[in-house]
């Protein structure tokens, strides 16, 4: 692998439904958390840097919990979310607490990336197949601007305990041209989707393609969030308190303006994560699965 590829970890959020750190919930038969098997995967597919972008706060916790255990087997960088980076002109309401969402996440991530990357969730098990996926989208020769995102079927997606939050792809010719955020529930034996822009349900089949917030990305996108990021902030500045300049918007708003393409790439890789605190058995179930499997070892780590 001649890139040099960069992955990028988006964990600044806090769980809310699920309640604390979710980020360094063990998982993993020796305490591994989700993230590891993250970095591990993306060792294995070539990525040879990785960049945490988390709270200030918590980067003491973050460094001796995960940094520590990681800065062996790959380059290891921490970028900070701050609230305060935002336009000249924003006062930020004193009820705000929670980030600006994950185009402002990305966008701090900005001077420790140097080329392609890969952004994705820190609390989403993405698994490997996915990785090895985006590695050799990177590989491939682009011309223009061209980002990517993996797409899951969405039967590999589901909780069992609840509604989830997906992006739901709309393809044509092999690239994304639209991206409906929705909440998705199986209904009566059917896939609904509910899109939060309040527009009507829909129906979805198993295999539909939906994006997990696992983005392929060249250096070209911060120029875009930066100089979008003060219109952002006009179109909100009557709800400054809640609104969230988010990733998936940018995506598609750079598709809508011919700005760049983005292809869908289909994983077979099953995603899992804990959205409820119910979610986490089975997790942890699959995880032992993939071990049996020799997917995985029994210990990620060696120190």
């Amino acid at each position: 692998m001649s890139k040099n590829l960069t992955l990028v970890i988006m964990a600044a959020g806090m769980g809310s439904r699920f309640g604390g750190l979710k980020q360094i919930e063990p998982v993993g038969p020796n305490g591994e958390f989700i993230i590891d098997y993250s970095i591990y995967d993306a060792v294995r597919a070539g990525f040879n840097k990785v960049v945490f972008i988390i709270k200030e706060e918590n980067y003491e916790l973050f460094k001796e919990t995960v940094g520590h255990r990681v800065e062996k087997q790959i380059k290891v960088e921490y970028a900070f979310q701050k609230q305060e980076n935002v336009p000249n002109n924003v006062v930020i309401p004193k009820d705000r607490t929670k980030p600006w969402g994950t185009s402002h996440a990305i966008l701090s991530a900005k001077d420790k990336v140097d080329g392609d990357f890969l952004v994705l969730n820190a609390d989403d098990f993405y698994g490997s197949d996915a990785f090895y996926k985006a590695a050799e989208f990177f590989n491939e020769k682009h011309s223009g601007v061209e980002y990517a995102v993996i797409g899951y079927k969405i039967a590999n997606t589901m909780s069992e305990n609840g509604a989830v939050k997906r992006g739901v792809c709309e393809v044509e010719n092999g690239y994304l041209k639209k991206l409906i955020e929705s909440s998705v529930e199986k209904v009566d034996g059917k896939i609904i989707a509910t899109p939060l822009n309040g527009s009507n349900p829909f129906e979805i089949k198993e295999d539909s393609p939906v994006s997990m917030n696992m983005f392929c990305f060249t250096k070209d996108i911060f120029k875009y969030l930066e100089d979008n990021l003060v219109k952002f902030f006009e179109e909100n500045k009557n709800d400054l308190s809640k609104c969230e300049y988010l990733i998936p918007d940018s995506v598609y708003n750079s598709i809508k303006e011919g700005i760049a393409k983005v292809k869908v790439i289909p994983t077979t890789a099953k995603w899992q994560g804990i959205t409820y605190k119910e979610d986490k058995e089975k997790l942890v179930n699959e995880i032992n699965k993939l071990i049996k499997e020799n997917v995985y070892p029994q210990k990620l780590w060696n120190n």
